[in-house]
């Protein structure tokens, strides 16, 4: 049996895989969605044409991802593609933030994430794909978003070094970075705090960068950038130091606060 496997599937960014994944593969036998709310995974599997097996369960829980590699024992499944969508940001000053809610980012983001590759990876076969959500917050530190921004600096040197060692396997790595993406991302991130303006106007439509990260799935690319201002800002942060960017940062945030 041929599976893809898609956190963070309930709402978003995976929701939006689950869609467009369900158009492009006539060769999967069923789509594992993997999140905490089963309703929302039990309406979207209502829209998908490919059987779908719900799975509702918290992914930072290790005795919880166990039920997910026993399925895949059971049905003698093939991981043909994973789509690491789960994840949550929170803005605003590190020292004043909620501990808890920080902690949490790395639990999700980045445990969580290693531990559903890891446990994954003894289910794929050559031509399998790996999709990581990470962020353009990853290219660069960033004040007031410190812990989120960190943690998506990790996904995007993790999943680029495991695509060099899992390359001569057959298996392909794609690290998706977006902007900012129209979903509910910030109604949770924005509790402590508050964006630029300026990324407000780069904002992209979630099915946009699905769309390009298939593609470069597709391509074995491995990473995927969706619109021309954030490949320029990658850009930007290779070649300027990052402690201009900091200030120019802080600058433009203290601009936006006395509008």
């Amino acid at each position: 049996m041929n599976v893809i496997v898609i956190t963070g599937a309930s709402s978003g960014i995976g929701m939006e895989f689950s869609l467009q994944l369900d158009d492009h593969f006539s060769n999967i036998d069923e789509f594992w969605l993997v999140a905490r709310r089963r309703d929302k995974m039990e309406e979207l599997a209502k829209m998908l044409k490919h059987r779908t097996k719900v799975f509702a369960m918290d992914v930072t829980k290790e005795g919880q991802l166990e039920r997910l590699e026993d399925a895949l024992i059971e049905k003698n499944a093939v991981v043909r593609m994973l789509v690491n969508c789960a994840g949550y940001g929170l803005m605003g000053p590190f020292a004043s933030g909620d501990l808890e809610g920080q902690l949490g980012m790395i639990r999700l983001n980045c445990e969580a994430l290693t531990s559903v590759t890891h446990r994954m990876l003894p289910y794929m076969r050559r031509r399998s794909r790996i999709i990581q959500l990470a962020s353009s917050a990853a290219f660069l530190p960033q004040a007031d978003f410190a812990v989120y921004a960190a943690t998506k600096s990790y996904v995007l040197s993790f999943s680029r070094a495991l695509g060099q060692e899992l390359a001569k396997k057959g298996i392909y790595v794609t690290s998706v970075c977006p902007g900012p993406v129209d979903t509910p991302f910030f109604d949770i991130a924005e509790r402590g705090g508050t964006t630029l303006n300026l990324k407000k106007y780069v904002m992209v439509p979630a099915d946009r960068v699905v769309r390009q990260a298939i593609k470069d799935s597709y391509y074995r690319r491995s990473i995927s950038v969706c619109s021309f201002p954030i490949r320029s800002f990658g850009l930007i942060s290779k070649f300027t130091p990052h402690s201009v960017i900091l200030k120019l940062m802080g600058t433009l945030k203290a601009m936006d606060s006395v509008r």
